[in-house]
């Protein structure tokens, strides 16, 4: 069997193995008791990871970009302007799904490492009226996060749809989605939720269920939340088949999350991210991310001087640490490692260990053991 890697990429994150035991029991019937009974679960569980008192929540076989797709078709009718508010690659993506489906929109950018600020967004709202407003809470490509509680009190005057991508945020970082008035929050199984692959998940709130109602019809149909959402309120019917073992897995990742407390969630992500990036700023290392946009979940990190990207992130994989490449501009210039999900202290100082052993691999020269000081700083157990 080949050794097993620390997984800190950002995302899919490391899936610990009481959910890998849900993973792997037998397969039942997409419409039988245990299917149903751990589907209703996840979907009330679900709601409370986002503090949705009334929302509908969606759990479908698919990816992240699947549960744009779904926020986004359910949301814009013909005649509607969205307005994207983008920090990165995968803000980009939710532009590149409307113009693939012809819906009038635009596009409010900020710089990468950065995030649109709510006045920002106040002055595109006075220059232009939208039906609909999506951002991503954290997008992965600059580790921006984004002021999204401050965007819902820009919108609430508005009659705007909010849409959040939560791909990278969810179950790792406060989507308050009632207070907050977001009317969709999207997102994937395999980040902070800490499941594996495999599922779109969503939850729409009363408002954005009413704009699909008022549709005449969407241009999808396995994305039509109006075709699953029977399914959703009773998962004996049938739709389409579910990924039964990855559905029960993600159930058992609910219940993990709702066991350790959602604002104890919170503040582990916070200071897991703290002492990781302590210790590779003990090494020599900096952030790409502007500091007064940080998130909680994922660092992309500059490299020292002199330090080859490939070189480093291949020293790191023998070391028993992977992480990710940079993407688009930032490409060979930067790492990207997660933090986020079921990690625990014990993971968060031996990646600091093994980027340590990388750095000596690689003839650089530092003060050794600085990087693991500065983590035991933070985590001061």
């Amino acid at each position: 069997m080949p050794q097993t890697k620390l997984l800190l990429i950002p995302g899919p994150s490391p899936v610990v193995p009481r959910i890998l035991d849900a993973l792997a029991l037998p397969t039942v019937s997409h419409v039988g008791p245990d299917m149903a009974r751990d589907l209703k679960e996840a979907c009330e569980n679900l709601k409370k990871i986002v503090f949705s008192e009334d929302g509908e929540p969606f759990i479908v076989a698919g990816a992240g970009t699947l549960s744009m797709e779904m926020a986004l078709l359910n949301t814009a009718g013909p005649s509607d302007r969205v307005l994207v508010l983008s920090q990165g690659y995968f803000g980009d993506r939710m532009a590149q799904i409307l113009q693939a489906f012809g819906f009038e929109h635009d596009v409010l950018a900020s710089a990468w490492g950065r995030a649109v600020t709510p006045r920002e967004l106040e002055a595109r709202l006075k220059a232009r009226s939208y039906n609909v407003v999506a951002c991503t809470h954290v997008d992965t490509s600059t580790g921006a996060c984004a002021p999204i509680e401050e965007y819902g009190q820009v919108l609430e005057k508005t009659g705007a749809l909010f849409i959040v991508d939560g791909v990278c945020a969810t179950g790792g970082i406060a989507e308050r989605m009632d207070a907050w008035g977001i009317d969709v929050v999207l997102t994937a199984a395999q980040k902070c939720l800490g499941a594996p692959p495999g599922l779109a998940i969503s939850v729409f709130s009363e408002l954005a269920m009413e704009k699909r109602r008022s549709l005449a019809a969407v241009p999808a149909y396995y994305s039509d939340v109006l075709r699953w959402l029977p399914i959703m309120h009773d998962p004996a019917k049938y739709f389409s088949t579910p990924c039964v073992n990855e559905m029960r897995a993600f159930a058992e990742a609910t219940r993990i999350i709702l066991e350790e407390g959602l604002d104890e969630r919170f503040e582990r992500h916070d200071l897991y991210a703290e002492a990781l990036r302590s210790g590779l700023e003990a090494l020599g290392f900096t952030l790409f991310t502007d500091p007064n946009f940080l998130a909680p979940t994922l660092s992309v990190v500059r490299y020292p001087e002199g330090v080859d990207d490939r070189a480093f992130r291949a020293g790191l994989s023998e070391n028993g640490v992977v992480v990710a490449g940079g993407l688009a501009a930032t490409a060979g210039q930067v790492f990207r490692m997660g933090h986020m999900g079921n990690l625990a202290s014990a993971d968060v100082r031996f990646a600091i260990d093994a980027v340590e052993r990388t750095l000596a691999g690689l003839g650089r020269t530092f003060a050794p053991g600085a990087g693991r000081a500065a983590v035991d700083g933070v985590l001061k157990a």
